[in-house]
């Protein structure tokens, strides 16, 4: 139960700092930066385990530290990057 709710406020402070850094407008409301963060962090997680020589390794960690929440943000312009890919190529 804890982890859920630690999950979902890394998810809400990743995906809120992911798009206030990431250039241009973004749509969606508090549920699209909570996702978006929380994939951030998958993303995030996954690249640091594998650039760290661990391996590719699908790993997050949920809790609240700095690095944590950094390589979540990190992970989180990511994931609003390939987001705007995905939605502008359907959108022609």
């Amino acid at each position: 139960m804890w982890n859920l709710i630690a999950w979902a406020i890394l998810g809400i402070i990743a995906g809120a700092i992911g798009k206030a850094i990431y250039p241009g407008t973004q749509g969606g409301g508090i549920l699209a930066t909570m996702v978006l963060g929380i994939v951030g962090a998958f993303i995030g997680g996954t690249l640091f385990s594998f650039l760290g020589g661990g391996g590719l390794n699908i790993a997050a960690s949920a809790a609240l530290s700095i690095p944590s929440i950094a390589v979540a943000v990190v992970g989180a312009m990511i994931a609003i990057f390939l987001w705007g890919l995905i939605t502008r190529s359907s959108s022609v």
